[in-house]
């Protein structure tokens, strides 16, 4: 298939700024036979007794950086944790950067280019573990996503992390779970639906756009992730049982995907994924998914195609665009059912 199939115009005003308030207010496309306009907090009675959410449980840290080589600003944004002082990080800019460049951040604190690898820039930073995580939300600033053109400001620190954060690690918000409020979580809970938490440390790449014309030859970014061997456990006591796995996000399904296996069980797991899903792949995990409105031409608008069909979600972000949802981080929700 190529990208170009996977292309839609959309106006430029339907790009969130901000996030609804209250969270669960936002606006939810309910994509079934037909399109029903509702909102975040009619999930309840969208979803059944028995069915098992699964949310991502990462946190974003403030992973944006500020310093100069020499008398050269330079942006860092981290991607991916590589070590205990290691990052795979995207630098602006970043060509003229090569290994034993030394990037000033403050007094206290550099970081030393090790390795470039095309856009990406491999990072020593001059502390460590604990210590390099307090330098971070001491210098660093959240990562707002680039289509949001706007600098991040103090509510951003709340905004831009969802109620189920738990684990330091991601540089970009598992925006499905941004929508959801310690009411909302009451009412499913009222409802008997369940919930487990996966972990995926979302990265920057999840916001690099496919430059490839045939998707075949798109490499994804490896992200680090996790599923428990409770959580496992609770997916396949559930779906044995004949209940539903609702993921929250495209993270959350992708991690769940990467540990299901072929007979549809689950499996622990814990490592790193590149998992790439376009149409044509076969659903081992989710039956529904919460999701918000995607970029043209993006990984993430391949993936919800796959899940609920190509011809449906193309019909479904038309119905979006033309009733003014709005749309990428900040923006409303769409829930969708496999096909």
């Amino acid at each position: 298939m190529k990208t170009a199939d996977f292309d839609f115009d959309l106006p430029p005003d339907r790009i969130a700024e901000h996030p609804a308030k209250p969270r669960d207010a936002a606006r939810l496309l309910d994509v079934a036979e037909r399109l029903h306009d509702r909102v975040v907090r009619d999930l309840p009675e969208l979803l059944e007794p028995g069915d098992l959410m699964v949310v991502n449980d990462t946190r974003v840290i403030p992973a944006r950086l500020d310093g100069r080589r020499g008398e050269v600003r330079v942006e860092i944004t981290l991607h991916k944790r590589e070590g205990e002082r290691e990052w795979a990080t995207f630098a602006r800019p970043g060509k003229r950067l090569k290994p034993g460049d030394v990037i000033a951040i403050a007094d206290d604190f550099a970081a030393e280019v090790v390795a470039k690898d095309g856009m990406e820039v491999r990072l020593r930073f001059s502390k460590g573990g604990a210590d390099l995580m307090e330098a971070l939300h001491r210098h660093g600033r959240m990562p707002l996503p680039p289509y949001i053109r706007r600098e991040a400001d103090e509510q951003d620190a709340a905004d831009y992390q969802t109620v189920f954060a738990a684990r330091e690690g991601a540089v970009a918000a598992p925006t499905a779970g941004l929508h959801f409020t310690p009411e909302l979580l009451a009412a499913l809970d009222a409802r008997g639906v369940r919930r487990v938490p996966v972990t995926l440390h979302v990265g920057a790449g999840t916001f690099l756009p496919v430059k490839v014309d045939d998707i075949a030859e798109h490499r994804m970014h490896s992200e680090w992730g996790e599923v428990s061997p409770e959580t496992a456990e609770a997916i396949n006591a559930t779906r044995a049982a004949g209940g539903r796995i609702v993921s929250v996000g495209t993270t959350a399904l992708r991690i769940l995907e990467t540990a299901g296996l072929d007979d549809r069980s689950i499996r622990a797991f814990s490592g790193d994924t590149d998992i790439f899903i376009t149409p044509g792949y076969r659903f081992k995990i989710v039956d529904l998914l919460v999701t918000n409105f995607h970029l043209p031409r993006s990984t993430l608008f391949m993936l919800v195609c796959a899940f609920a069909g190509m011809d449906t979600m193309k019909a479904a972000y038309a119905h979006a665009i033309g009733q003014n949802y709005r749309f990428f981080s900040y923006g409303d929700a769409s829930l969708l059912r496999r096909v």
